[in-house]
């Protein structure tokens, strides 16, 4: 992990990932880094989920895995924001990228199932990838169908949390913990139950006493109620919890903002971020900053490792895709400054025992508290 868990992603396949976002509609030139590099013979288009394409989210993740992707590759590429976040909104901006000749689409996020279902039949000849999400016809019960054009791409969260977990016991000692989720879907329980299984394993085994509460784990119900985030973040506190993992999206960014306001009147508390290094989120003095780590999904290596999986003619049509530790696809960010170096060496020595299948992260909650 050296300073975090960072590497590229490679596939069995040597397949790679993509997934994106935008503003309004708009479109990027073509850049790129060596100037005899080949441009790719296709247009990767992005359609956006809510948000925007500096959420130090999925959005960001992505378009910046684009971006280095087109400085390799020099392929045309270009994000659209739709206006709202329904099936009809997606399925419009699909449409519309694929008439402006944008035949590789990458979506961001489970909300896009239906519009992609429907899309990979509608447009036979485009390639799909959709993150967090499998197509599938909206019905109840209705099973997955991921054509040959599509690929459907999910992380492990689960060990993310894990070590992030694990690195928070072991940094804050003992004390409590906190949770708090934005909606209840798998990915963001999978972030919780991987937390509490990390704090869990560094109790037994590094000699650590920080406890989980059950009135301090909470699902807020949204991913952009930022007052509500502060709100919950400021009772939490407020009953004795040290550190909070906030896997929340804009609900987060109402915790970190609280955890900022506490730290500057004196308190010592601490957050942990998620899905990217959310270091700068909670910087409230010089670079001193409020998230002790986060807990990462290699999104943007995902992006790019997908687009030169299209390039090299191996684009793993009609496949499901788990990203985890086993390819390096999740992990801590590369630089976690309020971690010592003792703390990230057990931390690392914790990610090898999960990549070799010595530790068994759970997916599900299990005989976790309720």
């Amino acid at each position: 992990m050296k300073k975090g868990v960072i590497s590229l992603i490679s596939l069995a396949l040597s397949v790679t990932m993509l997934a994106g976002c935008g503003d309004k509609p708009a479109s990027e030139p073509s850049g790129g880094a060596g100037g005899d590099a080949p441009k790719a013979n296709f247009k990767v288009g992005m359609v956006t989920d809510a948000g925007t394409i500096d959420d130090k989210s999925f959005n960001q993740g992505t378009y910046e895995g684009i971006v280095k992707a087109n400085e390799d590759f020099k392929m045309e590429y270009k994000y659209l924001k739709p206006a709202g976040t329904t099936e009809a909104d997606y399925s419009k901006e699909i449409g519309n990228l694929y008439d402006a000749g944008f035949k590789f689409i990458v979506t961001p996020g489970f909300k896009f199932e239906t519009a992609v279902f429907k899309a990979q039949d509608k447009y036979k000849d485009a390639k799909f990838v959709i993150i967090d999400g499998t197509p599938h016809s909206g019905e109840e019960g209705a099973a997955p169908v991921v054509k040959e054009n599509t690929v459907s791409i999910f992380f492990a969260e689960q060990e993310s949390g894990f070590l992030a977990g694990v690195a928070t016991a072991l940094h804050v000692k003992d004390g409590q913990a906190g949770f708090i989720g934005g909606m209840e879907i798998p990915p963001v329980q999978k972030f919780n139950w991987g937390f509490q299984q990390g704090v869990a394993y560094a109790n037994e085994n590094l000699g650590t006493k920080l406890v989980i509460n059950k009135e301090n784990v909470v699902y807020q119900g949204s991913f952009d109620d930022v007052a509500a985030g502060s709100q919950l973040a400021a009772q939490m506190y407020d009953r004795g919890v040290n550190v909070i993992f906030a896997a929340a999206g804009g609900v987060g960014v109402g915790a970190i903002n609280e955890a900022k306001t506490r730290v500057q009147n004196g308190s010592e508390v601490w957050i942990v971020g998620v899905d990217v290094d959310q270091y700068q989120d909670g910087v409230y003095e010089g670079d001193k900053s409020v998230v002790l780590t986060s807990a990462v999904k290699k999104i943007d290596h995902a992006a790019y490792d997908m687009i030169k999986a299209e390039t090299e003619g191996k684009f793993p049509g009609g496949q499901t895709l788990t990203l985890d530790a086993t390819n390096d696809g999740v992990g801590l960010p590369e630089k976690n400054p309020n971690l010592s170096d003792d703390v990230l060496k057990q931390v690392d020595e914790v990610f090898g025992k999960i990549k070799a299948g010595e530790i068994k992260v759970a997916a599900e909650q299990g005989d976790l508290i309720k």
